[in-house]
């Protein structure tokens, strides 16, 4: 795991920029598609829940899902929506086998810690997972295209660890994981996995730093 998860979202807020304008964007994504209708949400690799809780209190939910495989993060999840009717499960979007039951899916900053043959499995499950013409939401870090800007966008992350107050050697340590502890594909890529799994529509609406967003259709 990247970080301790007491204090996990304010860990993530000094390495990924923006984190919170993610989860604003991606709530409003949701409410732009949903148009109104109530919907039933799976949120996969959910973390600590702080996207789930915020998702709780503005959309007209009939069924929350939280699925991580972090049994510690779910205790947090589970602290955080209480009083919510959420569900919550101990397993990883590669091992989900929801079949058509839901209007959204969102896997936020998990599937890029797999091999490629689970990343393409994790997607595949969270195709199945939902609805026709149901909308998937995730977010990856993303490889840039050219190794220029590789060198580029991790300056700026480790600029940016330095200012939000990390240490010298913890800045270090977060950029020897590119490729060694996640794997980061291009956006390219990502799309062309959309595709290829079966949704009718795939598109990029976010980018930020090393962080893209892409919803699909199926």
């Amino acid at each position: 795991m990247a970080f301790q998860v007491t204090g996990y979202d304010a860990q993530v807020r000094q390495v990924i920029p923006l984190y919170d304008e993610i989860h604003a964007q991606i709530l409003d994504l949701i409410e732009t598609w949903r148009a109104g209708r109530p919907i039933a949400w799976l949120d996969t690799g959910c973390g600590s829940g702080t996207l789930a809780l915020r998702g709780a209190q503005t959309l007209d939910l009939t069924r929350l899902v939280l699925c991580d495989p972090s049994e510690q993060m779910l205790a947090d999840a589970r602290q955080k929506l209480a009083g919510t009717p959420a569900e919550l499960r101990c397993i990883g979007s590669e091992a989900i086998g929801y079949e058509g039951q839901f209007d959204v899916v969102t896997a936020v900053q998990s599937h890029h810690y797999f091999d490629p043959a689970t990343r393409a499995r994790a997607v595949a499950n969270c195709y199945r997972a939902l609805k026709p013409g149901g909308l998937f939401i995730t977010f990856e870090n993303t490889a840039p295209d050219t190794d220029v800007g590789k060198q580029l966008v991790l300056r700026r992350i480790e600029r940016y660890g330095l200012a939000a107050g990390r240490s010298e050697e913890a800045v270090a340590a977060h950029t020897s994981r590119y490729g060694t502890e996640y794997y980061p594909l291009t956006a390219g890529d990502h799309l062309d996995l959309l595709r290829q799994t079966g949704f009718s529509a795939a598109e990029l609406f976010w980018r930020s730093y090393l962080q893209c967003g892409f919803y699909a259709i199926r």
